[in-house]
């Protein structure tokens, strides 16, 4: 074991009592990068030279006692979508100038700066962050450390990978229809889909306001820990919310919470090993004390309107790109921008009209359950470098994730954190719902159930991890 395999407030607190350097952290955090990427591709862009020296400078500011911020000498990664002064932000995309110039941070990787973080590097993308897995024509498959054979999901596959693998505790992602909650189940990490503007975002997505920005980590501490360092209004951003307090999680409990279980939300249909593990978390918020219900919120797959939005957003990111380039993409991306482009205004419109009734439905909702429980995903990984599992009704992402984007609609924060393994020995996620603004109290419903099992504590094979 190395300092790699410690979380960000594990490795906090021994900086603090001087067990440990900074430049210690984060040279395990580049061995274990070099001895493990080539396995599974979660970085496009490792910054080693550059994070040594951000290192010493923290260690130079512990050993004074002046700690910058909140995770000063953390080894932290950036999702290759948010822009870094300095370092080419290329979208997993061919189209992309790496010459820039990059000359402005994206908010939440500000942030990272202003408290002290080592970026270690950048993490792979599909091209545009546009599905669930995470492969392009610029940087490749990135595979699942459980078993390289299987994808990571996506869209931040590469930052689910590098963080499940110790390359750093900490990483950005983004997530517009579960980017972050998709990769993080199948790679057994936790995540938080926080509601929409708590972490401002600019450039501003394609995709509207169903694009968010949130933590990847190891364990809900550290995604609380992040999530304070990112979150915040900045000027650039017309949606960003007021300062929140920082997120609490002592004496995280959920005893007496009124919690809504719903395995399927009324239309899924379930893979056996998910179903179990599933079952098994609902036990375990029984066993803490929750009063369970097991209902669904009373919608159908919004799937159809998702998809317009989605598709629009495609057509949006690819407007201004020629024949010539658009050869050079991803095919399936410029297919469904074109089928975007072709739209109407009122096509749009009708979509957000059933968006609009969905956040309404859940608000609701949320008066008489204080969360809500599902899978985070119906089925385990599957094959690498295919969008959908082999023989899957449809081929589109949106098909096997009927648990993640009505989320991303209605705006509410979603976590989803590791509850279980499929016989196999992969990863199964749990997702907990709550209502728009309660991004606390599912963190710390999150932090009781991981205080009352293991799952997250267990490692990939490719660490001398343990499968089931």
């Amino acid at each position: 074991m190395t300092s790699a395999d410690l979380t960000a407030v594990e490795l906090l607190a021994a900086y603090r009592a001087g067990d440990l350097s900074p430049v210690e952290a984060t040279q395990d955090a580049l061995d274990r990068i070099a001895a493990h990427d080539g396995a599974v591709n979660a970085f496009c862009l490792v910054e080693a030279d550059s994070a040594l020296d951000a290192a010493r400078e923290s260690e130079k500011r512990w050993q004074a006692g002046e700690p910058a911020g909140l995770i000063d000498g953390v080894p932290t990664s950036v999702k290759d979508l948010l822009l870094t002064r300095g370092r080419p932000t290329l979208r997993g995309s061919r189209t992309i100038d790496p010459a820039g110039p990059w000359e402005v941070d994206a908010p939440a990787v500000a942030r990272l700066r202003e408290h002290g973080a080592v970026v270690v590097g950048r993490t792979t993308t599909p091209e545009l962050g546009w599905k669930g897995v995470t492969d392009s024509p610029l940087t490749g498959v990135t595979r699942n450390p459980w078993d390289p054979d299987r994808t990571s999901g996506g869209s931040s596959g590469g930052s689910a990978a590098a963080v499940a693998l110790g390359m750093g505790p900490l990483s950005l992602g983004t997530d517009g229809g579960g980017s972050v909650r998709i990769p993080a189940a199948f790679t057994g990490t936790t995540t938080l889909k926080p509601t929409y503007g708590r972490v401002p975002n600019y450039p501003a997505s394609p995709y509207g306001t169903l694009a968010h920005v949130g933590p990847m980590t190891r364990s809900v501490a550290d995604a609380a820990l992040l999530l304070d360092v990112v979150s915040g209004p900045d000027p650039r951003d017309a949606w960003a919310l007021a300062p929140t307090e920082r997120v609490s999680l002592e004496g995280a409990s959920v005893a007496g919470l009124r919690v809504a279980v719903s395995p399927t939300l009324g239309y899924a249909e379930l893979d056996p090993g998910v179903a179990a593990a599933f079952a098994a978390a609902v036990d375990v918020f029984a066993a803490l004390g929750a009063e369970l219900t097991e209902t669904d919120p009373g919608f159908h797959d919004p799937v159809a309107a998702f998809e317009t939005l989605w598709f629009s957003g495609a057509a949006k990111s690819i407007e201004h790109l020629g024949p010539e380039q658009r050869a050079l993409m991803d095919p399936a991306l410029v297919e469904i921008a074109e089928q975007g482009a072709r739209h109407s205004a009122l096509d749009y419109l009708t979509a957000m009209a059933v968006r609009n009734d969905l956040g309404r439905l859940m608000g609701e909702f949320h008066t008489a359950h204080a969360l809500l429980l599902t899978p985070t995903l119906p089925i385990p990984a599957f094959a690498a470098g295919g969008e959908a599992p082999e023989g899957w009704p449809r081929q589109r992402w949106t098909a096997w994730t009927p648990f993640t984007y009505p989320f991303n609609m209605t705006q509410q924060p979603a976590a989803s954190v590791p509850c279980g393994f499929t016989p196999d020995g992969l990863p199964v996620g749990l997702q907990i719902v709550g209502p728009r603004h309660a991004d606390a109290a599912v963190l710390r419903a999150a932090q009781a159930f991981q205080q009352a099992t293991d799952h997250h504590l267990r490692r990939p094979p490719l660490v001398g991890g343990r499968t089931g």
